[in-house]
Formats: structure tokens, sequence, C-alpha cells
């Protein structure tokens, strides 16, 4: 797809005329060339194995020789390997490969950073659905690369009750949650069921209908606390909503199993690398 956005203008309504790399086309050449990716600024590496994918899409002689390991922290000035083959095709595959070497790596260089922050706490970090869309998988295996978590991939590996949910059915507390709750599990016993609650007095209801996780979402850090006391060790916990750098080190001393966030993917910014021709 990103080939074909770059060569034949997909998503346009009027394709180009003119197709192709009309720039590389000037050079009339069928020689060989050589190029280095290299680190502009300190990074969690991320996409190495991508490379050699994508550049088989352009030239089946195109080589990737990698200098680091995917997951690896990158310095800047570091090269992260290096590519040889057809000028051509090269040339004609050097910006979608950053493209997706550079938000790889910030994702996972993003979620480092947020993993650090959380310190040597038992409580695992995950990630969310706040993916782009098209992008989830590749985006939540740079969350993984990072060091944290994937949370559901999707509406089908994990009942998740919501407030939409558990309203839509009548169900926000007492016997119709403990009823939903039960439904869910016999639908579905392979997998895990999770209700969402936004405020202390739901817990109750929720704890006797027995889910598998409770997800105490936009918490105040005292009533997290407070809803760690009540759960006690009977249900996995997680918290959600309002997670920031700056709140992770304190939430991970609470006792929570998990904490997620969207920010891992939505605040990731991509990372400068650059490719550097080799003479």
């Amino acid at each position: 797809m990103a080939k074909a956005e770059d060569l034949e203008g997909a998503g346009l309504a009027i394709p180009p005329a003119e197709r192709g790399d009309i720039s590389s086309n000037l050079l009339q050449t069928t020689e060989t060339g050589k190029a280095s990716l290299v680190a502009r600024e300190g990074m969690v590496v991320c996409g190495l194995p991508m490379v050699p994918i994508i550049l088989a899409t352009y030239h089946a002689d195109l080589n990737f020789h990698p200098a680091t390991q995917e997951g690896a922290v990158a310095e800047r000035g570091e090269t992260l390997g290096t590519i040889q083959g057809p000028v051509a095709g090269l040339l004609m595959a050097e910006r979608v490969l950053l493209n997706f070497l550079q938000s790889l790596s910030g994702v996972a260089s993003e979620t480092r950073k947020y993993k650090e922050a959380l310190g040597n706490s038992s409580t695992k970090l995950l990630d969310t659905r706040k993916t782009t869309p098209g992008y989830r998988m590749l985006q939540k295996y740079a969350v993984a690369t990072g060091g944290a978590w994937n949370h559901r991939l999707g509406l089908f590996d994990r009942v998740m009750l919501k407030d939409n949910h558990l309203a839509a059915n009548q169900s926000d507390s007492g016997n119709q949650l403990a009823k939903l709750v039960k439904k869910a599990k016999e639908s579905n016993p392979l997998c895990l069921v999770e209700v969402e609650v936004d405020s202390l007095n739901q817990v109750p209801a929720v704890l006797a209908a027995e889910p598998d996780i409770i997800m105490a979402d936009n918490f105040s850090i005292r009533d997290l606390k407070k809803a760690v006391e009540l759960i006690g060790d009977r249900i996995s916990t997680e918290a959600s909503g309002g997670i920031t750098l700056e709140s992770l080190y304190e939430l991970g001393q609470i006792g929570l199993d998990f904490i997620s966030t969207g920010a891992l993917v939505h605040h990731a910014c991509w990372k400068d690398i650059g490719l550097d021709w080799v003479q």
C-alpha cells in the first residue's frame, strides 16, 4: 500500500498520468549502490525485521545487513545497518523504508520512557486499542519492543464491558450486571471478562459479579487505593485514563496488576533516521 501511494498515487480520486519514480528514472543507471541507515538521535530501534520485506517489494537484489539488534538503544550517529543493491530500487524504497522505521522506533522509544517512569514496580504497563487504523499490529509490536505489554488486539479476544455496554443492556449494577458477566463467561469460555468502573460505588456490584478483571477508569490516586483495598486479591485490577509520565511512579506503588494507556502510541513522535549514501 505504501509503495502504491508513492509510485501510483493510490488514494487519489484521479490517478496520475505519469507513474513510477520520475526522479530516479532520470539517472538511467543499472549500477549498484550502498547506503547506511543512521540514527540522528537516541532511540529504541524498532522495525529492522521489516527492512528485508520492504526492500523485496522494490527489487529482489536489495540486501540488508543489520548493525544492531531489534529493541537495542541506539545513540546519535550510530549505524543501524547497511543496504546494498540496484540504485534505482534503493532510491525508490528510501522514503517508505524510513517512514516505517521512524514511526515504529518512535512508539518503542515512547514506551521505554513510560516503562522507566514506572520504576521497579511489579505492575505491568499495557497499551490500548487507540492505534492508527490499519497499523495496529505493527504499533502493538513496537510497544512490546519498547518493553510494555499488549492489551486487547481487537474486539475479538476479550470481553470488555464498558459503560456504554452496561447502559445499553440496563446492567449498571446488581443482578443485571451479574447476569451479563455470567453470560459473557458462558458464551466466551476462552476469553477474559473485564468490567470498567468509573466510580468507587460501582465496585461492590462488579466485585460480586466476579469478572476476571476490574478496570478503574479515570480514578484519582486516593480512589484507586481504596478500590485496590476493596478488591484485594480476588480479581485482577487495572487503572486507565489520565495516565501520565508524572503519575506513573506513584501509581506503580498502589498494588495494581495493570496500568493501560494509549499514550504509548498516540503521544509518540517519529525518530530521526537518515539514509546516507556510502561512496
